[in-house]
């Protein structure tokens, strides 16, 4: 018997690729993210210092997504052609430089560009990712290698959380608010591990001096057979997987998801301090809910790669968060409301394993960097729409409930569409089985 057709041969070297690229791609999306929504701490305190309504701060946490949105595709392009490495590691350095420069916003109009051009540095960072590890993991471990990554949404949202809390204490250290000292020390690891990823990335298999020649081997066999399994189906270019009908309803459900998720992401911090608590207390209870999601995102990830099924694992973590949303709404302001968003935040994380694999059923090569870079630009386009709502409903009714209720709507439109789109999206016969 081929050693490559062993199990455990083949367990052991997509162990050994996770081993290697996943606990770097992990901290690095951690980082992403914790820049990404710091601003959701910094409000507590910067908000009133600039006179910046809730509104206001809705468009401006919000108007990082159009930058993001702009250049996703363009981005992932040269990633396919430039290899991960490089881009990713220029990537962080850029966002890494602006998110400290959000230390000195003097105003609404500073604040507008610094965030604009923050989601602009960022662009293609997580489609980049994806495609990345599109590149390095046989098809049926996607679910479980995409929940690894996502682990670090939750961890970075609660790690934010008490950081971010204990930081805003700084106020006053060296003539600066603690706002801004949560800026400037939360932006330089990124731009320290920019050169640690540059060095420390492959950018595909073939290239792996760290594995062995067998390993190099079945693992690119493995990944060719599954291209063409793909392409068999019909090749498709770049451009037209930007209009493919898939590509488009997936671009859907993802943009009602990330309205419901950063919709919450933003002002969960506002919504814990109407409770009364202090900033540190207030960063340990915003923790809670992302930290019960990883629950959620572990248990549907393997489930999903276990049955080799992505819809309806989506539509019912969607469902999970809607009803998670709407007690949250009827409960209030209130520890009980707390523990509504952690309902809500187990079936928002639970999603994301289901979801991302799904581009790859009927993806490959330039078609995947386009496709996967546009279902991500539309969808995130929803992290601009959620929080500028959000702050609108807030601010002219003087509560948060109606908002909630509002992001419930959103999380079950997603389940919606893909439930409606089941002749489009049930694909499962398009992940081979290993030989």
């Amino acid at each position: 018997m081929d050693a490559t057709h062993s199990p455990e041969f083949q367990r052991q070297t997509v162990l050994k690729v996770s081993w290697r690229l996943l606990p770097l791609i992990i901290i690095s999306y951690m980082m992403a993210y914790i820049d990404r929504v710091n601003i959701s701490f910094a409000a507590l305190t910067m908000n009133k210092d600039l006179g910046i309504s809730a509104y206001v701060y809705g468009w401006g946490a919000g108007i990082f997504f159009l930058g993001y949105a702009l250049f996703e595709v363009p981005s992932n392009m040269i990633l396919d052609k430039v290899g991960a490495r490089r881009w990713i590691a220029r990537i962080m350095f850029t966002w890494g430089l602006i998110s400290g420069a959000m230390a000195f916003v003097g105003g609404p109009t500073s604040f507008f560009v610094l965030r604009f051009l923050l989601g602009v540095a960022e662009a293609g960072f997580f489609p980049g990712i994806i495609y990345y590890l599109m590149l390095w993991f046989p098809g049926r471990y996607r679910a479980r290698v995409i929940s690894a990554l996502f682990v670090a949404i939750p961890v970075s949202n609660a790690a934010a959380s008490v950081i971010s809390g204990a930081i805003l204490e700084m106020d006053g250290m060296l003539g600066l608010h603690g706002w801004q000292w949560v800026f400037i020390l939360e932006a330089m690891p990124a731009v320290l591990l920019a050169f640690v990823v540059w060095h420390y990335l492959t950018d595909r298999p073939r290239e792996a001096k760290w594995l062995t020649a067998i390993e190099r081997d079945w693992l690119e066999a493995q990944l060719a057979a599954e291209r063409r399994a793909v392409e068999n189906r019909g090749h498709m270019s770049w451009f037209r997987a930007l209009i493919d009908k898939r590509v488009i309803v997936l671009a859907l459900i993802y943009f009602m998801s990330v309205t419901s998720g950063y919709g919450i992401v933003f002002f969960l911090p506002q919504i814990v301090k109407a409770l009364g608590e202090s900033n540190f207390m207030t960063g340990i209870l915003a923790a809670i809910p992302h930290a019960i999601g990883v629950i959620g995102l572990l248990l549907w990830g393997f489930s999903s790669d276990r049955r080799n099924e992505r819809r309806r694992h989506f539509i019912a973590a969607a469902c999970v968060s809607a009803i998670g949303f709407a007690a949250a709404a009827w409960l209030r302001e209130s520890f009980w409301g707390i523990a509504a968003m952690s309902v809500a935040t187990i079936g928002l994380y639970a999603s994301r394993p289901a979801f991302w694999p799904m581009p790859s059923m009927f993806l490959s090569g330039a078609a995947a960097a386009a496709g996967i870079a546009l279902i991500n630009s539309i969808g995130n386009l929803g992290g601009y729409v959620g929080p500028m709502i959000v702050g609108w409903i807030k601010d002219s009714t003087k509560s948060f409930e109606m908002a909630l209720y509002f992001l419930a709507a959103c999380a079950l439109s997603s389940a919606a569409i893909a439930y409606f789109a089941k002749g489009i999206l049930e694909t499962r016969a398009t992940e081979p089985t290993a030989k």
